[in-house]
C-alpha cells in the first residue's frame, strides 16, 4: 500500500524553545514513532525542516524552504513555534540567509503561510504573542494570526497554546488532520483552540474545586485548599491539564501544589500577572469575562 506522505515545515521564531522540547517529550506516541513510522497505516509525517532536530545546515537547509514551496503548495503543514518579530521590517528575528541575503522570521512566515494547506500556531507565544508580545514589546513581537490578517493571508489557522503546549495537544491536533482533514468552525473556539483539548475551564476539573465551593483557601504555598487566593488561573483558564497531566500522566502544575498561571489564554503574560496575586478585576461566577479584554 502507498504510504501517504503530509509534508510539515516546522519554524521557531521569537520563543525559548520549550515547545519543541515539549513535543520531543511526547510519550504515546514518542517523537521517535511520530517522525519515522506511519503515525497512522498508510499515513507519515514528513518533517522536511525543523531546525532543533534536522541534520542539514545553512544553504542546504534554507533550499529545503523554497523547495517546499515551489514544488508543494498548498500541500504542507507549516508550523509557527514563537512569536513573529515585525518592528524594523522584522529585523529583529531571522531564519537565515537567501542569496545572501537575510531572511526574517516575518517574512519567513508569511510568505510559507500563504502557500501551506493549514498552519498551526504552536505555543502561546506563536497563538497569542506570549511573552515575546509583552509590554513594551520593544521588537513589535505579533501572534501569527495577527501577522497573517495584517498580510492579507486566509490560509486556515489551528492555535495550540501553551507555554509549553502539552505534547499531545499537538500531536492529538495533527492526528486529527491526518484523520479527518481540517477542522471545521464548530471544532474550535473563537481562538482557533480545539475544543477537543480547549474546550472546558480548568476549574471545572480541577481536584480542589470541592476546597473552592466550600471557601477553604490556600494561605501559602504547600497548604492544604484552593489556590485561587494564591494566584490561581484555573476559574478563567481552557485546557485540560487535570485530565490529561504532564510528564507521561505524572503530575501537573497543581497536583505539585503550585497555582495555574493561565498560559494558554490569549491575556499571558500580561493579564495573567503578577502570578501569585488573587485575581480582582471580575467577580465569579463570571470571572471567565477576565480575559475578554484580551481578544
Amino acid at each position: 500500500m502507498a504510504v501517504q506522505e503530509y509534508p510539515v515545515v516546522w519554524l521557531q521564531c521569537a520563543a525559548c524553545s520549550g515547545c519543541v522540547v515539549s513535543v520531543l517529550n511526547a510519550v504515546s506516541p514518542s517523537i521517535t514513532h511520530v517522525l519515522l513510522d506511519e503515525l497512522f497505516p498508510g499515513k507519515h509525517v514528513n518533517f522536511r525542516f525543523q531546525s532543533t532536530v534536522m541534520a542539514a545546515a545553512g544553504e542546504l537547509a534554507m533550499e529545503v524552504l523554497t523547495d517546499t514551496m515551489e514544488q508543494l503548495p498548498n500541500a504542507y503543514v507549516l508550523v509557527v513555534e514563537g512569536a513573529v518579530p515585525t518592528a524594523a521590517n522584522g529585523v529583529y528575528g531571522l531564519v537565515g540567509e537567501r542569496a545572501g541575503e537575510a531572511l526574517s522570521m516575518w517574512e519567513s512566515v508569511c510568505a510559507l503561510g500563504r502557500e501551506a494547506l493549514a498552519t498551526i500556531a504552536l505555543g502561546t507565544c506563536a497563538a497569542f504573542g506570549g511573552i515575546p508580545a509583552a509590554k513594551p514589546n520593544p521588537t513589535g513581537c505579533v501572534s501569527v494570526r495577527d501577522a497573517f490578517a495584517a498580510a492579507g493571508i486566509d490560509t486556515p489557522l489551528i492555535n495550540v497554546p501553551g507555554c509549553p503546549p502539552h505534547p499531545e495537544w499537538f500531536i492529538g491536533t495533527v492526528a486529527e488532520i491526518m484523520l479527518h482533514g481540517l477542522p471545521n468552525a464548530d471544532a474550535l473556539d473563537e481562538h482557533l483552540r480545539p475544543r477537543a483539548f480547549y474546550g472546558q475551564l480548568i476549574h471545572e476539573n480541577c481536584p480542589r474545586r470541592a476546597y473552592f465551593d466550600e471557601g477553604k483557601f490556600a494561605k501559602k504555598l504547600g497548604d492544604e485548599g484552593c489556590l485561587y487566593e494564591l494566584g490561581c488561573k484555573g476559574p478563567i483558564t481552557h485546557a485540560d491539564c487535570p485530565l490529561r497531566l504532564w510528564n507521561g500522566g505524572v503530575n501537573w502544575v497543581i497536583g505539585n501544589n503550585a497555582p495555574c498561571n493561565g498560559c494558554v489564554e490569549p491575556g499571558f503574560p500580561d493579564i495573567a500577572s503578577p502570578f501569585y496575586a488573587k485575581l480582582t478585576d471580575v467577580a465569579i461566577p463570571k470571572i471567565g469575562e477576565c480575559w475578554a479584554k484580551a481578544t
